[in-house]
């Protein structure tokens, strides 16, 4: 049976690999502003605006339901890492902005953002993988891992055409196979 977790966990192998671009990216030195831009909406779009608000939206209130405060424990980090990551995703982007007005010393801080960003992903994506979702799997029932399921489903598809997760996950690829 396919679960809720899965499709997150799923999601997670595609946001890593993002990761693993950003950090190449920066190994490379990359002035490539389209591609950090691409990359930004990217986490944006795929990242946040789809698997973030599957967790934020559908899985933590029902971990709330369960017991799983979204003020302490595991819940509450998940969220404080989202917030983090979203704080990086700003900072980097205003670089690019600075970067792309003439600011050279700009780079900088679109490499520390993205640096920043890649290794905070890559420690919660473990958390979330390893201890929170076997958590839900332990306290959810099958009936709620397949309504969960369906909703996931309904979030995907409302995602924006261009940054829908097949989209996403393509053009992941077309950077993997550029950095990677």
């Amino acid at each position: 049976m396919n679960t809720a977790t899965q499709n997150l966990e799923n999601d997670h192998v595609y946001i890593l690999r993002l990761t693993d671009i950003m950090l190449a990216m920066v190994e490379k030195q990359s002035v490539n502003t389209e591609h950090f831009e691409l990359v930004i909406n990217l986490i944006r779009n795929f990242a946040d605006g789809t698997h973030h608000a599957k967790e934020e939206d559908l899985l933590f209130p029902l971990m709330g339901e369960k017991g799983f405060s979204p003020e302490n424990g595991p819940v509450a980090v998940m969220l404080h890492d989202h917030e983090e990551g979203r704080n990086y995703v700003k900072s980097a982007s205003e670089g690019i902005q600075k970067f792309k007005d003439g600011d050279s010393g700009a780079l900088q801080t679109i490499y520390a953002n993205m640096v920043a960003y890649a290794q905070l992903l890559q420690g919660h994506i473990d958390k979330e993988n390893n201890i929170l979702f076997r958590m839900a799997d332990q306290a959810f029932t099958d009936d709620e891992q397949q309504n969960l399921l369906t909703q996931f489903a309904k979030v995907e598809k409302n995602a924006k055409a261009e940054f829908s997760p097949s989209s996403s996950i393509r053009k992941i690829a077309e950077l993997a196979a550029i950095y990677l």
